[in-house]
């Protein structure tokens, strides 16, 4: 269910055009080009502010995470999606993910080597027209259960005065509850890399920072369907402010996201031919920021309204993230 009325769109969108050039104009755009079902592992909002940057003290760090995604194809649209060929897809999830990190005293290539790993549980409720003999057949299901594991064997950190730059290595398992001929699945059944770099400015005697991330989404095929999902270039940003609230910060800004699929997905048989996606948006971001010795305590809210989509659902993602940092030796 849509979160925004309908007098408020266009009003989305002119703030659309002007935010997202703050982000975006650099880059040269690239041919818009889906994954099966129209969603895949690359989440907007994952990696995009100052939480997300990669550890740079010795010691463990804790993230536990709610995301709820409310979206929807067009009607005319016709999606692949475990097996099966859907219209009108409509989907809603919520996801709780944990997530702990241990950051090594040991440095990597000069860098701060952190390895962890994401585990998740998924809801997800998807209705649609699916395409039979007879006709279009309107169907809704709902499945909850194990979603799939994120791994992250590879996580660096170079720190130069203000500035930290950082390499992930995100490997996505299928360890989550898939079948074919499903509308719901909490997982997607197929193996993914997304290697990813970024780029953090923080002045903490201003309290401004700012943060990009670039990566690319390397999927394996799906060994139930013979779906091979194409290769997705996408972009998360942020710009924040701190201000002195108490004993610690309120963090207040906004951050952007923009993903744009480079190569086409592939099916035995090619019965729908290219099939890529884009999708683009901008809104605001507000959090907490406890220091607390070696230890640090974040508590952050964000808002992600899609709001330039091809060949993927539109809709609006909601990210509820707490980050406790427990440290055990200095920072680099």
């Amino acid at each position: 269910m849509r979160l925004i009325a309908s007098c408020s769109l266009l009003w989305r969108r002119y703030l659309w055009r002007i935010l997202l050039s703050m982000f975006l104009l650099p880059m040269c755009p690239l041919a818009a080009h889906a994954t099966e079902g129209g969603i895949g592992y690359y989440v907007p909002g994952m990696a995009a502010t100052l939480i997300d940057r990669a550890p740079v003290q010795t010691g463990w760090v804790f993230e536990p995470m709610y995301l709820n995604y409310s979206g929807d194809f067009g009607a005319e649209i016709d999606t692949p999606i475990a097996g099966l060929i859907a219209a009108g897809i409509d989907v809603r999830i919520n996801s709780v993910v944990g997530g702990a990190l241990y950051t090594f005293d040991t440095p990597v290539l000069g860098a701060k080597y952190t390895a962890g790993a994401y585990l998740s549980w998924a809801d997800v409720k998807v209705s649609g027209s699916i395409e039979s003999a007879v006709g279009s057949i309107s169907r809704s299901q709902s499945e909850s259960g194990l979603g799939d594991t994120t791994l992250i064997p590879l996580m660096l950190a170079w720190v130069d005065g203000n500035w930290q730059y950082n390499a992930f290595l995100p490997i996505h398992a299928p360890t989550g509850d898939y079948e074919t001929g499903r509308l719901a699945n909490p997982g997607l059944n197929y193996w993914s890399a997304d290697p990813t770099f970024g780029i953090a400015y923080s002045n903490m005697e201003s309290g401004f920072n700012a943060t990009l991330f670039t990566g690319l989404t390397l999927n394996e095929q799906n060994p139930d369907t013979d779906y091979r999902s194409g290769r997705l270039f996408h972009l998360d940003g942020s710009l924040q402010q701190m201000v002195k609230a108490g004993d610690g910060f309120v963090t207040m800004g906004v951050n952007a996201f923009w993903g744009n699929q480079i190569s086409d997905d592939k099916i035995q048989g090619g019965i729908l031919g290219p099939f890529r996606q884009k999708t683009a948006g901008i809104g605001p971001v507000i959090g907490y920021m406890l220091p607390k010795g070696k230890d640090n305590i974040v508590v952050e809210f964000r808002w992600l309204p899609q709001l330039d989509s091809t060949n993927t659902t539109e809709g609006d993602y909601f990210w509820l993230k707490f980050v406790y940092q427990m440290g055990t030796g200095k920072n680099k």
